[in-house]
């Protein structure tokens, strides 16, 4: 079997692996980056055909390089993101080998370091970065049982609406992809229910600015941890047709139905929670606490920027909120297809590595582990709020890179044997 050793092995070359590579290569460590499909292959087949960046390509991208040819407001296409990783790989970063997958991690035998089973050999290192990402294996929950004439999938295996098998469509999740989502399936026709859970729902823009820009300025970004109970609330924002406010009120006068969080099925015929008009009036709070907030800074520092008075004027509650639909009939409501925009689950089961606590998350300090050597790397909220974005895993990087020197050079440490505290020393030994 083919075996090999390196300093350092990065386990997966999306945006978090491919910085990490660059801030190695920067620093001279010797370091070997492995990936089982193609650079930036999420962003290439686990998306959707018509998918775009949800920050403006000012924002949403490494530091050290724009993105060519695209004006710096432009929400990117999804291939545009992936042609920019394999560039930025080219440019910056050290040799990626695509096809190979690391089937096993253990720590070696009496020395320091871990080896690697790949498809490709044996890789043994001094620090392992798994840079696998938070979308490793897609979630459906087991409410839903397999029903004839009902196609389920995960927001990942979605493509477009003419996919889909023809009928009504249910979504199920309001964040980012599922709003996306939902509303791209109404305005090609399909009539469309769209399960809405609790969450944050930010302004695109206001007073002239993305919203990314008044995170930064209003210190948003720099969060360390979410709020208590707020760990798993998703965030409706969108860079979809040129970047708009999402506005569940706006999409349900348009003709979406919301309903509340599916909670059972039974007989065919889905329940739903209570919970819908609660969620949009705590949606609209955290919207206009935003406002409240970025209007108070442009106060405080007399900054020229228009007022927009407009922004705070809310659509009526649409009456699919003020009387929801508790129940479906999933063959009455001529319902073909639910996608599941219910997030991802991580896949460490390779990993036999004391790095992860009792529910079997990683434990780790800004993506520095318990078990000395492993990092992990393109979680959210691995150091803020910020770890989930593009440009938030190169700081990440870095700082696993800084991490990953100083230990280098720990280990490289060999004392004098002519300093006098050794030339002591090695005497009382003698003695």
């Amino acid at each position: 079997m083919k075996f090999e050793t390196t300093d350092t092995l990065v386990i997966g070359a999306g945006q978090a692996g491919i910085a990490m590579s660059e801030h190695l290569t920067r620093r001279g460590i010797a370091h070997i980056v492995v990936e089982r499909d193609r650079i930036a292959e999420s962003w290439r087949t686990r998306r959707w055909d018509s998918l775009v960046a949800n920050g403006p390509a000012w924002h949403d991208r490494f530091p050290t390089m724009e993105f060519e040819g695209h004006s710096p407001d432009a929400f990117i296409a999804k291939d545009d993101v992936a042609a920019y990783f394999e560039t930025y790989a080219e440019r910056f970063a050290g040799t990626v080998r695509c096809g190979v997958e690391v089937t096993a991690l253990a720590p070696l035998d009496g020395r320091p370091g871990y080896l690697a089973e790949t498809s490709d050999g044996g890789i043994e290192a001094q620090s392992v970065v798994v840079a696998t990402g938070a979308f490793q294996t897609p979630v459906i929950p087991r409410i839903v049982p397999e029903t004839k004439g009902l196609t389920q999938i995960h927001s990942s295996a979605y493509r477009n609406p003419d996919a889909l098998p023809e009928g009504a469509v249910l979504v199920v999740g309001a964040g980012s992809s599922g709003t996306q989502i939902a509303q791209e399936l109404m305005q090609s026709g399909r009539r469309v229910y769209l399960s809405v859970g609790p969450h944050d729902r930010p302004p695109r823009s206001y007073r002239g600015r993305d919203f990314v820009w008044w995170l930064g300025v209003l210190g948003k970004w720099d969060r360390q941890a979410s709020a208590p109970g707020t760990e798993h609330v998703t965030i409706a924002v969108s860079g979809a047709n040129g970047g708009q406010t999402v506005d569940f009120r706006r999409l349900a006068h348009d003709g979406m139905t919301l309903v509340g969080r599916t909670e059972s099925c039974a007989d065919g015929v889905l329940s739903f929670g209570p919970d819908l008009e609660r969620n949009i009036r705590r949606g609209d709070e955290n919207y206009l606490s935003v406002l409240d907030e970025a209007d108070a800074y442009v106060t405080r520092n007399g900054l020229d920027l228009p007022p927009e008075p407009s922004a705070r004027a809310l659509p009526a509650m649409p009456g699919c909120v003020t009387d929801p639909l508790s129940e479906l009939d999933i063959e009455a409501a001529g319902l073909s297809t639910i996608i599941w925009a219910t997030g991802f689950a991580n896949d460490y089961g390779w990993m036999a590595v004391d790095a992860f606590d009792e529910t079997g998350r990683p434990a780790h300090q800004r993506g520095v582990s318990r078990a000395p050597g492993v990092y992990f790397l393109g979680l959210p909220w691995l150091s803020g709020r910020g770890s989930s974005f593009i440009w938030g895993v190169w700081h990440d990087a870095k700082y696993l890179a800084d991490h990953i020197e100083i230990q280098a050079g720990y280990r490289a440490y060999r004392p004098d044997p002519d300093a006098p505290c050794s030339t002591a020393r090695a005497a009382s030994h003698t003695a």
